[in-house]
């Protein structure tokens, strides 16, 4: 893309150099704004139809309020990089080289203006109560804004948030961005309101927000600077609960993204220069079998039904399966908790439900694995994608699941190391009736050859799938690759042929055959792509403690990594042939 001209951007340095512009400039500095998180997005890749629906509302608030003396909290950061752009850190934006210096979240560590690193949806509200309680226990005065979006509002949190800031009695400003959709489309009866609303310009009998006391503004155009301005300046500094909804165009200034909202709100890298690859034929993949298997089982008759919690797009489960499948879909919103609560409910009754989850967001579902799925043993099926140490900012790191699901009693968590495993799995799970089953579902697909004949209904039988000696390598799901390079340089480096397993169940122990391992071997090390606290190998670790056995377990440290690279990470925790060598030289 052709580099831009940004006159009035280079002006710009911090909110308050807004300040001392015209209402036209502010247009201008909006089209700049647009024109450079397009090209930035393009080349690195990131959130790109939120972004471009916030640009005129964020010049507005920071042209209103005085940040970061007032607070503006962005609930998931989805919208944040006109902020970032404002607030100092439009090299980021402007500049190639230093692309990558700032992360696609709020970060405290970035820029006082950000006051909490975020990434995970429906939290603003309920973060901007426990700023404004703050605020008025030390006697602070100044205005506390939550940035919401109408998707977020699907979430319990932010009805709780709301629920708690209208009664606040003090300063809080709660701006809806309503841009009719989610990640997808907007579902539910929040989706319902607000579109009644939107109908009649937010003259409705029956007004949830003032209902709850909220005084209410509604702005027709989200993208008119001057209606925004003269909104905002009339509710700064106010002494109640105020609720601003706007309604927004998301994609806004780019028209594939206005047109087709769901594939344009994160993109990756160079995806604008190749706009009819968007659309192109799907290849293989576990998306494309899971999608084939529910249908199929659709069309048998069987009462299934795909779950998940407005996040289609991480199971491929694009508008052309939703129409397929029917009443046999339901998105429930961005509300992990009723998803799970619900596909336990199905279970109990006779349905076949199956939840598609991404790993980073599982522990907003923990009380419901708990107690609404694994405490009724509910045979829900959960499929956990994007399992796995990565380069992945913060918010999403995705290392976790195994430590929080495989510690819940009477759930079976299962880890498929190709694709005829996970399709053994995923059949036996659907049919079987004693289990809450979780899969944590590869990101790369891969195939053995050969079909799989597991009854996985006798739990915790592990594969020997090398026979050897000495040392026994113990590669779970997705590091069984890792497991097999391991082998092949134990080999070549020390002769000695170690035996290779692969476990497929995360839950349970296979002690039989572990004991057997006593007799000829003398270490047994243990790879798995996640946390290791609480993990897989750590349950090995426990399990010969009491023995001679020597037990290496390899996976990643309980930390907060930040965009770390896989070189960076795989070398800190040991993830490599030559240092576990070198380790287990030192045993030797």
């Amino acid at each position: 893309m052709q580099d831009l001209m940004v006159k009035i951007l280079d002006k710009i340095n911090s909110p308050k150099d807004l300040k001392q512009l015209n209402i036209s400039e502010m247009n201008t500095l909006a089209d700049e704004m647009r024109q450079i998180i397009i090209k930035k997005v393009n080349t690195t890749g990131g959130h790109f139809g939120p972004n471009l629906g916030m640009v005129e509302a964020t010049i507005a608030l920071h042209y209103v309020f005085n940040s970061p003396v007032d607070k503006i909290v962005f609930d998931v950061s989805h919208q944040c990089y006109p902020h970032k752009i404002l607030t100092g850190r439009k090299e980021g934006f402007t500049n190639p080289d230093k692309y990558h210096k700032y992360t696609g979240y709020t970060a405290p560590e970035e820029s006082a203006h950000d006051l909490f690193k975020v990434g995970h949806t429906s939290t603003s509200v309920s973060l901007a109560t426990g700023l404004a309680k703050g605020r008025d226990l030390i006697g602070g005065k100044e205005n506390i804004i939550a940035v919401i979006g109408d998707g977020s509002l699907t979430g319990g949190e932010a009805l709780e948030g709301l629920n708690n800031a209208a009664v606040l009695g003090s300063n809080i400003i709660i701006v809806v961005n309503d841009n009719d959709m989610s990640i997808a489309e907007n579902q539910g009866g929040i989706c319902n309101m607000l579109t009644e609303l939107r109908e009649n310009n937010g003259e409705v009998k029956n007004n949830f927000f003032k209902a709850l006391g909220f005084e209410y503004h509604y702005i027709s155009d989200g993208h008119n600077i001057e209606k925004l301005i003269e909104t905002f300046k009339n509710v700064k500094d106010s002494d109640h609960p105020v609720l601003i909804h706007m309604h927004t165009i998301k994609g806004k200034g780019f028209e594939p993204a206005e047109i087709n909202k769901e594939p344009f709100h994160w993109i990756l890298p160079g995806t604008l220069d190749h706009l009819n690859d968007m659309l192109g034929e799907e290849s293989e993949d576990y998306n494309s079998l899971t999608k084939d298997y529910l249908l199929n089982k659709v069309n048998e008759g069987m009462p299934i039904i795909a779950i998940n919690a407005a996040t289609p797009g991480v199971f491929g489960w694009d508008k052309t399966f939703r129409d397929k499948m029917g009443s046999h879909y339901i998105d429930v919103g961005i509300a992990e908790q009723q998803a799970v609560g619900m596909a336990s409910g199905i279970a109990k009754r006779g349905g076949k439900a199956v939840l598609g989850i991404m790993s980073s967001f599982v522990q907003r579902t923990y009380d419901q694995l708990s107690q609404d799925m694994a405490l009724n043993n509910a045979p829900v099926t959960m499929l956990v994608y994007w399992g796995g140490i990565s380069e992945a900012d913060a918010t999403h790191l995705c290392t976790f699941d195994i430590p929080l699901i495989s510690n819940i009693p009477n759930i079976v968590y299962l880890a498929p190391t190709c694709k005829e495993e996970y399709m053994k799995m995923l059949d036996w799970s659907v049919k079987q009736n004693e289990y809450p089953v979780a899969i944590r579902v590869p990101m790369m697909i891969s195939y053995s050859g050969e079909e799989d004949n597991t009854d996985y209904s006798i739990l915790n039988k592990f594969k020997i799938t090398e026979q050897g000696n000495d040392i026994a390598i113990i590669g779970l799901g997705t590091f069984y690759d890792k497991a097999k390079e391991l082998k092949s340089y134990i080999k070549e480096n020390l002769g000695i042929n170690a035996t290779l397993i692969n476990p497929r169940f995360i839950t349970g122990l296979d002690e039989e055959m572990l004991n057997n391992l006593k007799s000829s071997h003398k270490i047994v090390i243990t790879l798995e792509d996640g946390e290791l606290n609480g993990g897989f190998g750590e349950k090995i670790s426990r399990f010969y403690g009491n023995s001679d056995m020597k037990v290496l377990n390899y996976g990643s440290l309980k930390e907060f990594t930040d965009r770390a690279s896989l070189d960076e990470l795989y070398s800190r925790y040991h993830l490599t042939s030559e240092l576990i060598l070198e380790d287990i030289k030192k045993i030797l």
